[in-house]
Parts: C-alpha cells; sequence; structure tokens
C-alpha cells in the first residue's frame, strides 16, 4: 500500500511539473508573439557629412517583411518580441538589432551606419600592346619647348568654368541623388498631383520674367 502511495504521488507531482512547464511555454509564445511597433531614424557616422541616410533596407528575414527609410531616414513598421531586425545598405557595413522581451508597445531606436571600405589592388591600363611601343611613342611625341603656352592654355578662365559646369555627379553623388528621389516617390505617391499652369504664382513669375527682359532689351 505504501509503495502504491509513494507511486500516485510522484506521478501526480510529475503532472503537476508538466502542466507548470507547458503553461509557462504558453504564456511566453504569448509574449513573443506580442506586437511593437518599431521606429527609429538611420544615420551616417561620418562626422563631415553624417545625417541621415534614405533609402536604408530595414527588414526582418525570419519573417520576410521589413521598409525603407524616408528621405529624413526615418522609418517604422510592426514586428514581433525576439525579432531580429537586419539594417543594410550599399556601401556600410550591415547591422542587426534584437528586439527586448521586455520592449515596449512603441519601442525608437537611433541607428548609426558605418562605411563599409574596401581597398582594392591597383591596376594601371595603357593604350598600347607592350612597353617598348610605348617608349617609341613617347619619343615621338612633339612637345612644344614654350611650357608658358601650355600653363596659359590650361588655366584659361573660360575652359575651366566650362569643365565645372558640364563635369559628371561620381558615383557616390548620382547614389544620394536616385535615394533621394526614390525616397521623395513614395512620400508623394498617395498625395494629389498638381498642375503647375494652375498655380496663379507661376503666372505672375512668368510675367514679370518677360517684363524683366524687355527692360533688359530695351
Amino acid at each position: 500500500m505504501r509503495l502504491k502511495s509513494s507511486f500516485l504521488i510522484v506521478i501526480v507531482l510529475l503532472l503537476t511539473q508538466a502542466a507548470f512547464q507547458a503553461a509557462q511555454a504558453q504564456q511566453k509564445g504569448q509574449q513573443v508573439k506580442r506586437i511593437i511597433q518599431l521606429s527609429g531614424i538611420i544615420v551616417d557616422d561620418d562626422s563631415l557629412r553624417g545625417g541621415p541616410l534614405a533609402g536604408v533596407h530595414v527588414y526582418v528575414p525570419k519573417a520576410g517583411r521589413g521598409t525603407t527609410t524616408n528621405h529624413v531616414g526615418f522609418f517604422s513598421m510592426p514586428v514581433l518580441l525576439n525579432d531580429e531586425v537586419v539594417v543594410s545598405l550599399v556601401g556600410y557595413k550591415r547591422q542587426t538589432f534584437v528586439v527586448p522581451l521586455d520592449a515596449p508597445e512603441y519601442q525608437t531606436i537611433i541607428v548609426t551606419l558605418t562605411q563599409d571600405t574596401v581597398l582594392l589592388p591597383t591596376v594601371s591600363v595603357y593604350p598600347f600592346p607592350t612597353e617598348e611601343v610605348f617608349k617609341e611613342a613617347v619619343l615621338a611625341l612633339n612637345i612644344p619647348t614654350d611650357d608658358q603656352n601650355i600653363d596659359k592654355k590650361n588655366l584659361n578662365q573660360e575652359l575651366l568654368a566650362l569643365m565645372v559646369r558640364a563635369a559628371p555627379m561620381d558615383g557616390d553623388m548620382n547614389r544620394r541623388y536616385y535615394l533621394d528621389q526614390w525616397a521623395a516617390s513614395q512620400n508623394s505617391r498617395f498625395q494629389p498631383v498638381t498642375n503647375p499652369f494652375l498655380n496663379p504664382f507661376n503666372w505672375a513669375k512668368f510675367i514679370n520674367g518677360l517684363k524683366k527682359d524687355k527692360k533688359k532689351k530695351k
């Protein structure tokens, strides 16, 4: 009888522990499924060019959802507790942020991205097949002996001003311009499109401009 009683007590204790663990697991699962509104700003850590970054990808790989920052580097998206949020942008090092289990309903963060600089080996490109052909071409050059005329030609003010106006944007400027334009289009895609020809202020500026041109011609 005592053996049966002890056996029953052990079974009851095991069942109680299993029920307690199941309740804890269910409570933890419900807590992890709690939705958090994650918002933040992505900035550049460069002290000279530091500022908000537009077009940064903020996504949760596990859930397959995400968003991008607008022209002021702001983003907002719903996440779950313990989600791993990845922040990435071309030319910058990727960062991850794990939503803590004790996060409030509205979580705000500031993420600083560091530029990812990759140094490639130097490659020299010459328009000559061999070194001997290059030497022959250099020796055959007809270089003028008057260096003063060459300097004056290269330092011509009108030519330099024309080169400055016609110089295209480099890769970094093109990237920033494209991201700014894309972010602006995303912000204004749900807004009504206005016709500038229906704006009376634009017509007033146009008429005043015509009057000024006539006065200059006189």
